[in-house]
Parts: structure tokens; sequence; C-alpha cells
């Protein structure tokens, strides 16, 4: 059977968040995207990854958490509250869905997204089960935020990516959940090298699986 699918969306403040529902039969969790900054629920670096994750079992929602004009402001792009304000409000609003609503809830975030995502753990630790950054900017989330953050978190990040593998290990140090830091050997900050991104997909699906598996909302 193949997965069902549908356009949503999400209220936030004035905005109406697009996204796209995707889940598999008997999906065992639903992983919700935080996309970075200049970049969309189009990404196909992100609906790569998704694809993975729905073929390893777990439902994915990519949305939009800016709106076309909003992510035209390089202030917006790089807002981590109003990302983070968006996000808690699709996992509310996903809690209450029909399709995913009572599955464990997972975040992947990449670039500033990756902040986003951790703050929302931080925020809500009762509803996320787990937590992968793809080349992301968790130290953006705050060391306050970091440390409240009780979802078991994945960070992957590429070997060539220099300078953020530092913002990744500094915020990896302040973590107090169980928590892995990963490098993809050879892969620059967008993982367009030969095989990279797939290595992504692969431990993004085995953390998420890993962890969301048997487990339920609080």
């Amino acid at each position: 059977m193949s997965a069902a699918s549908r356009l949503v969306h999400i209220p936030s403040g004035h905005a109406r968040l697009e996204g796209m529902l995707e889940a598999p039969p008997a999906a065992s969790g639903v992983v919700l995207f935080a996309h970075g900054s200049g970049s969309s629920r189009l990404s196909p670096r992100n609906n790569f990854v998704a694809g993975e994750l729905r073929a390893a079992g777990l439902a994915t929602l990519l949305m939009d958490l800016l709106t076309a004009e909003e992510d035209r402001a390089y202030r917006t792009r790089f807002d981590i509250a109003l990302l983070t304000e968006r996000l808690a409000d699709a996992v509310r609003w996903l809690r209450g869905d029909t399709m995913a609503g009572t599955l464990p809830f997972g975040l992947f975030g990449a670039s500033t997204g990756a902040a986003a995502a951790l703050q929302v753990a931080a925020a809500l630790p009762g509803e996320i089960g787990a937590v992968v950054s793809r080349g992301g900017r968790p130290d953006l989330a705050g060391a306050e935020a970091l440390a409240r953050v009780r979802a078991p978190t994945l960070l992957i990040v590429g070997g060539e990516d220099y300078g953020v593998i530092e913002l990744n290990e500094a915020a990896h140090a302040r973590l107090a959940c169980a928590k892995e830091l990963a490098i993809v050997p050879g892969a620059t900050h967008l993982f367009e090298e030969p095989g990279t991104l797939e290595e992504v997909a692969r431990l993004a699906a085995a953390w998420f699986t890993r962890h969301l598996a048997g487990a339920r909302p609080a």
C-alpha cells in the first residue's frame, strides 16, 4: 500500500502555513520538518530524507515555516523565536489531526530550523520523542534551551563543514539528554557530495525508528 498524503494548512498567528502530510500504512511515528533559512517544504534534500523516512515506516510533515514574503527578508529567516512559535503551533495542530495525531512526534531540523526544533523540544518535553539536526545551527537555540531538551537528539554535520562542526560540538556538550554527534566524512554544508545525503537519511531513519517505535505522547 502507498502512503496517504494530503495538503494541509496550519494556522499560526496571522499566517497559514502550507504543508504536505504523508503517512505510510501502520506508521510508527511522525516527523515534522523544520526547514532552514532560504529553504522551503519543496527542498529536494529534505524531500529525499522524508521519502526515506516514509520507507522506514514513519509519517512526515513538510511545511513552510515562513510565508513567501517573510522568506525574502534575511532578518526573518534568522528569527529563531518566530520559527519556534510556528513549529510549536504545527505540533499542536498535528496533535489534533486524525491521520497522525496519536503517533509519537519527532522533529527534523536543517540549518536555522534545527534551533527551532530544539527550542520546541525544550518547551514541549512531553510532546517530542526525538530530534535530528542536519547541517544545523543548534547553537542558536541558546544554552538554556539546550540544557532543557529531554528528547534524544542526533546532530549530523558534514566532515568538511568547517565552523559548523565546532558549533555542533559546543551544542552537543550542552545537551543533557541522550545524544549523538555524527560527522559524515567528505560532506560539505548541503551534503551535495555523492552518497552523503543517503547517509544522512540512513542515520535519521535509524534514530527516529529507534526512539519513536513503541513510544506514545505523554
